[in-house]
């Protein structure tokens, strides 16, 4: 498979990586020498220091060879323009454009071709679906949902109170009692796929798969009950915050957003009249108690400062905020924020990448969610016909190293396999993997006999 990316920012140079470790050909190209340079030395592909929208440029990537397209500059005009280039010169069979701008999607372009583009992705409403999922269960944790299984995967951070601390996952299971798997754990730079005799350490993150009803009891047993969510602070009045606070007011939440800008807060005003609109600055001394922003269930920071969406959610949780949800981008910040205390955070960036990832490797993919900062994924997978894998008990499958089945969905049936169990075609499957291991993963799934 060829691939070439438009733009090595966070986005493009995640796809590139994944893409280059599944030993997929990928050329890269961005006009910033710096991004251009750091890619280079970075990852095993071509990268060319080129502005995209030039056809002699695609074609020096080797656009004439590509399977996909895919256009992730900074600029929503670049990346429509480019897939137009190579949808009229040339004959690529996938083209994908990364789009913000949300008055594009006013226009249709998200629901049909445009300029020959197969798929538009805007960072925006994915990240404001994964905020509306998360507030939807409890605003405890970072939330993973699939396509196919009511199992969510969850993250639980090991504080020298918790009563996980130095247990191992069989001493676990037996403590809770409940119907989960601990799927993964980040320890200091470190991913571990663990067994049962692996223990669990201070500072660790946790990741636990579980049905939504099972999830609610360990992490009530774990110290982290459901508290009542009603009253919901927005903080930044961006395209995420306004696409969220539509979505909560919708489903009955009251929604009080906040935002600097007075030109901003007056059409905030107009387009969503049930929010409670509030011109002031989160970042000034005495507004949480002027604007009484204290009395809130739930404060989402989102605006384009990641350090003041960290420093708003842990000062609101002070005052007595019950939950906080963070957007950040940084990798360096998403652990920082967990180990702070906040519950939640939301990468843009990294559930535009997994869209797109997902698109990439084919049907019987369902899902894709980066964890532990992109060092690992899981991925919903369906068994079609023909597999070399179904009636071979899980015990004997040759599953590479760092990866783990983490539940197989049957008939609208969850279950959480052991070593006898045995794969059936039209089974959904949860997988673990690290980076390194994913692409041996696929294989495994996707062998025929």
């Amino acid at each position: 498979m060829n691939i070439v990316i438009a733009g090595a920012g966070s986005v493009g140079f995640h796809i590139a990586s994944q893409m280059t470790d599944e030993n997929k050909d990928v050329t890269l190209i961005d006009r910033d020498p710096a991004r251009a340079s750091y890619a280079a030395s970075h990852l095993d592909c071509l990268v060319i220091n080129e502005e995209v929208n030039n056809a002699d440029v695609l074609k020096n990537a080797g656009i004439d060879k590509a399977d996909f397209f895919i256009s992730v500059t900074d600029s929503d005009e670049v990346n429509m323009i480019a897939c137009g280039i190579v949808s009229s010169e040339f004959d690529v069979p996938t083209k994908i454009a990364r789009v913000r701008n949300l008055d594009y999607s006013s226009l249709g372009i998200m629901k049909e071709a445009f300029l020959g583009i197969n798929l538009i992705v805007n960072p925006e409403i994915e990240a404001s679906r994964v905020i509306s999922q998360t507030v939807s269960f409890g605003a405890m944790s970072d939330v993973a949902l699939f396509e196919k299984t009511d199992v969510q995967l969850r993250n639980l951070f090991i504080d020298s109170s918790s009563i996980l601390k130095n247990k191992s996952l069989k001493e676990i299971k037996k403590t809770l009692n409940e119907e989960f798997l601990i799927a993964g754990i980040t320890r200091r730079d470190f991913v571990i796929i663990p067994s049962g005799e692996t223990l669990i350490e201070e500072n660790d993150k946790v990741h636990i798969a579980a049905s939504q009803h099972n999830m609610e009891k360990v992490f009530a047993k774990t110290g982290k009950s459901t508290v009542p969510i009603r009253r919901v602070l927005l903080v930044g009045g961006g395209r995420i915050s306004t696409l969220v606070a539509r979505d909560l007011l919708r489903k009955g939440y009251t929604v009080k957003l906040i935002d600097h800008d007075y030109e901003r807060c007056k059409h905030l005003s107009e387009i969503i009249p049930d929010a409670l609109i509030i011109n002031a600055d989160i970042s000034d001394e005495g507004v949480f108690e002027e604007e009484r922003l204290f009395d809130n269930d739930l404060i989402i920071s989102a605006t384009t400062n990641q350090e003041l969406n960290i420093i708003s959610s842990i000062y609101a949780k002070s005052l007595g905020v019950s939950r906080a949800i963070a957007v950040v981008s940084k990798k360096n910040y998403l652990n920082i924020a967990t180990e702070l205390g906040i519950d939640a955070t939301i990468n843009p960036k990294s559930s535009t990448a997994d869209f797109i990832i997902k698109y990439i490797r084919g049907s019987n993919i369902e899902s894709v969610h980066s964890i532990f900062d992109g060092r690992a994924e899981v991925i919903e997978i369906s068994i079609r016909d023909n597999t070399n894998i179904t009636g071979i008990p899980l015990k004997d499958l040759l599953m590479p190293d760092n990866s783990l089945i983490v539940s197989v969905t049957r008939n609208f049936s969850t279950i959480i396999p052991d070593g006898n169990f045995t794969l059936k075609n039209g089974d959904s499957v949860l997988v673990i993997a690290n980076k390194k291991s994913i692409n041996n993963t696929l294989k495994l799934f996707s062998k025929q006999r």
